[in-house]
């Protein structure tokens, strides 16, 4: 297998994300999205000799770099391939908690760049968008296997999609002609449709897919269900999100854990809360590090801290 070159790889926010995280020597981490392993390198420098990382990712490939990346530091990281979806059943022991919990939501530069990936509108590869090859519908079986309802709710609900009855429409007439398997099918139906705005749209329509072939939302829901709970006192949680459906999600679970619930009737905290907020508002990247990294443009820091 031929590894992606590792140079031009750009942890988003990454200073930012140390300074929120306050990572501290013999820091338990655990990195819910390795991706190529910028940031967990970074973490598990800043824990020092006595500090542990478990690192998950549903992307093999992904994983592989991230190895050689991180491969000074093996002995003190446990790499797992899964999507942090299965949290917390992937963990070697049910009661395992942690000081610093991290996600990055974004794609890795591969799943861009490489296009036998299937997540690239550019060139006409396979419509695949999964991040783990070995199991799932691809984006292709999701358009030619999906009810029209289906896809209305997928376009709807996932792309924010203008004119989502007509282009769902359009789906269903080209595949009952024939198979749509590649970026050069779904394209042709989107410029069609859209014609001046169809370069804009495009982006909404393959978010959309890519969210629905990894069950993203899902995930994400999972994470902040789940992810909380696995802090110890005083431990600290981050996000990065790169689309604002995902941006509500945490925003709205932050706020909830870091609420104390109150007495109806006398207004007194009942239940204090056990959570922090870290970031009063979404933290984002400067105008430099945009220029530097334009995929970092959308980025959105959110973080709490366990009392």
């Amino acid at each position: 297998m031929m590894l992606h070159d590792k140079s031009d790889h750009i942890p988003v926010l990454l200073i930012t994300v140390l300074d929120i995280l306050r990572i501290q020597h013999g820091d338990s981490i655990l990195d819910c999205t390795l991706g190529l392993g910028g940031h967990s390198k970074a973490m598990i420098e800043a824990a020092g000799k006595s500090g542990t990382l478990t690192a998950l990712d549903a992307d093999l490939r992904n994983m592989a770099i991230a190895r050689e990346r991180l491969s000074a530091y093996a002995d003190r990281i446990r790499f797992i391939h899964t999507n942090f979806v299965h949290l917390p059943d992937c963990l070697e022991d049910a009661g395992m908690r942690f000081d610093v919990i991290f996600a990055d939501l974004g794609l890795s530069s591969p799943h861009i760049d490489q296009a036998e990936r299937g997540f690239t509108f550019r060139d006409n590869a396979p419509l695949d968008m999964r991040y783990d090859h070995t199991k799932g519908m691809t984006a292709a079986d999701i358009l030619m296997q999906y009810t029209e309802q289906d896809l209305r709710l997928v376009f709807q609900n996932y792309g924010e999609l203008p004119k989502t009855h007509r282009f769902v429409t359009a789906v269903m007439e080209a595949r009952s002609q024939k198979p749509l398997r590649t970026a050069d099918d779904l394209n042709s139906i989107i410029e069609n449709l859209y014609r001046r705005d169809a370069k804009k749209v495009t982006a909404q329509i393959y978010q959309a897919l890519r969210i629905e072939a990894n069950s993203e939302m899902q995930a994400v829901e999972q994470l902040l269900s789940i992810g909380p709970s696995l802090l110890k006192p005083g431990g600290r949680m981050a996000i990065l999100t790169y689309h604002s459906l995902e941006d509500r999600l945490v925003k709205r679970a932050f706020k909830s854990l870091c609420t104390p619930q109150k007495d109806d009737h006398t207004g007194a905290v009942s239940v204090p809360a056990h959570f922090s907020l870290l970031t009063r508002h979404a933290l984002k990247p400067s105008d430099q590090e945009i220029e530097n990294n334009p995929r970092a443009r959308s980025a959105h820091l959110r973080a709490i801290a366990r009392l």
